[in-house]
């Protein structure tokens, strides 16, 4: 597999730096919390999770657990893939899901768990 060319983008509220990057007609946007406490990777994720707007668009989350209480609050609105890394993290894969991930309520940052 070719090293992926990934460019630094602005993501409005991020705390943690974003990457974008294509493969085939996806294109994807990637931040790493794993080393952030709450609640930057909620308000990580739900930065990022306003860029997926269809398909064709996907929001890859390295973080240090499975985020529970991000996947109580928006777990019905989008496909999660979820893999354990070798290191011990943890790496979701966001998906659009059509009917459902333009009801998700993502200015709610706030971590309950």
């Amino acid at each position: 597999m070719s090293e992926l060319n990934k460019q630094a983008i602005e993501v409005p509220g991020a705390t943690v730096p974003f990457f974008t990057y294509t493969m085939g007609e996806t294109q994807y946007f990637e931040f790493d919390t794993s080393k952030c406490g709450p609640p930057e990777p909620m308000v990580n994720a739900m930065a990022g999770l306003k860029m997926i707007d269809g398909p064709n668009k996907k929001v890859v989350m390295i973080n240090h657990k499975k985020p529970m209480g991000l996947l109580d609050k928006i777990g019905e609105n989008y496909d999660i893939e979820t893999e354990k890394m070798d290191d011990g993290r943890v790496k979701l894969i966001f998906s659009y899901k059509s009917g459902e991930s333009e009801n998700a309520n993502l200015n709610d940052a706030a971590c309950h768990g």
